[in-house]
């Protein structure tokens, strides 16, 4: 979880792959209302989001009611988003990527074709509510080793 930019889909490619559990990628369950005010620089507000949360609680519930575990990037920015997804669930292990406003707007520039604006990126730190139960893991480092400190993480527990 994490701000747009902070590499949610880059770590939870690599997660998935070094644990073998498949990934989700969360953007691709918004429904296409909020793609479209997405993509013209309009920031979500907590209606537009619910339909996509409820959307994400649906795959988690089939997933654990199947016995199968996934990852899932998503931007979770909210406790109150988290308690949705979460639920009653104690499995769920939340990854927090953070990283400052500066270092976050400097990798979204370099993005291309995302519907995610840069102009958005301060609605979401905005919005952001940093969580008490996740592991945290500063975007400074390289992805191989974000990935090793997760890993070691995911060890301890």
């Amino acid at each position: 979880m994490g701000v747009t930019g902070t590499g949610k889909t880059t770590i939870g490619s690599l997660l998935s792959q070094s644990l073998g559990f498949p990934f989700y990628d969360g953007d691709d369950f918004h429904p296409p209302e909020n793609i479209h005010k997405m993509s013209r620089g309009i920031p979500l507000n907590d209606r537009d989001r619910l339909p996509w949360l409820l959307a994400l609680r649906d795959l988690i519930a089939r997933l654990i009611s199947e016995g199968n575990s996934g990852i899932i990037a998503c931007s979770a920015l909210k406790q109150a988003y988290r308690e949705l997804l979460q639920g009653d669930r104690r499995d769920i292990i939340w990854i927090y990527l953070k990283g400052d406003y500066d270092e976050v707007l400097s990798r979204i520039k370099q993005r291309q074709k995302h519907f995610m604006k840069e102009d958005m990126l301060r609605s979401q730190f905005e919005a952001l509510e940093e969580p008490n139960d996740a592991f945290t893991v500063s975007i400074s480092a390289s992805p191989n080793d974000i990935l090793e400190q997760i890993l070691d993480q995911l060890k301890k527990i």
